[in-house]
């Protein structure tokens, strides 16, 4: 076998090898500056416009997922007032159970009420339906004959933060027909993109099924882009097991702020009309 014979440069053409080679490295270096400036360039321009701020709450938020009860609808003691027209007229709670039974009612506020009635009930699906069934039927009674009201400003922060850019989804733990009615009574219809009940959803609070159904509905790209909103620990911890971005309680419902703070809430405030600013969305 024949060894290849190596190649012998010139005097000249080693010189404009080594001139290419300096050429080469300046000009890796100098593409780098570049773009290091005009990373820098935009990172100004962002920060210019009030697009950048790394103290800001949130990222690119989607989704607010919004309880109803407590948070955006007013409750004024109607949740209680119909469970015991409920216990009166179905028997589930009578006598000395009922104080402990409303007790229960008080303590899983947000959650389904079918659920609730089935703890009532110790496992008798039977009463346990009809108990729901009273209560549907007397919340309703109560909505028909006094009205409901909004917590103020409710109104007006949704339409905010879906002129913002976000989907806004109202959930509760009760039935879509009562869902509906209180919808109804408010002229609500197409304030939100969607309303979801535990029906629609699989199961209801502190199960992270409506939120994450939320997200499926609205098309948002993650939990980390979703917020979830409500008054009680239920609404926190269905957030917090949905994985939510953000999980906020409200002050205008049912449980207090070391209550919402220890179920998870990564922050509380008085009402809803506070959330906007909190999420950086408002232009003040």
């Amino acid at each position: 076998m024949t060894a290849n014979t190596p190649t012998v440069l010139s005097d000249d053409e080693l010189a404009e090898r080594d001139e290419l080679a300096e050429l080469s490295e300046a000009g890796e270096v100098d593409a780098r500056a570049l773009v290091a400036e005009q990373l820098d360039e935009q990172l100004e321009d962002l920060d210019d416009d009030g697009d950048f701020d790394d103290d800001e709450e949130s990222g690119d938020i989607e989704l607010i997922v919004l309880d109803m009860a407590g948070t955006t609808v007013a409750d004024d003691g109607v949740v209680e007032r119909a469970f015991a027209l409920a216990a009166e007229r179905s028997g589930i709670a009578t006598g000395d159970d009922f104080e402990a039974a409303l007790q229960y009612v008080r303590d899983t506020m947000g959650q389904s009420k079918i659920e609730v009635f089935r703890v009532l009930a110790d496992g008798d699906e039977d009463a346990a339906q009809h108990a729901n069934a009273a209560f549907e039927g007397a919340y309703a009674e109560l909505v028909a004959s006094e009205g409901v009201a909004e917590i103020a400003g409710a109104a007006d922060v949704i339409r905010e933060l879906r002129g913002a850019g976000a989907s806004v989804v109202l959930t509760t733990g009760f039935s879509p027909a009562t869902r509906d009615a209180i919808i109804d009574s408010l002229g609500w219809h197409d304030l939100a993109d969607a309303l979801l009940s535990p029906a629609d959803a699989g199961r209801g609070r502190p199960h992270p099924d409506m939120p994450l159904t939320a997200l499926l509905r609205t098309g948002a790209s993650a939990v980390d882009a979703m917020v979830v909103v409500g008054d009680t620990v239920s609404d926190i911890a269905s957030g917090v097991n949905a994985g939510a971005g953000f999980v906020v309680g409200v002050l205008s419902g049912a449980h207090d702020r070391d209550a919402l703070e220890a179920a998870g809430a990564d922050a509380v405030i008085d009402s809803i009309v506070e959330l906007p600013a909190l999420l950086g969305l408002r232009g003040e």
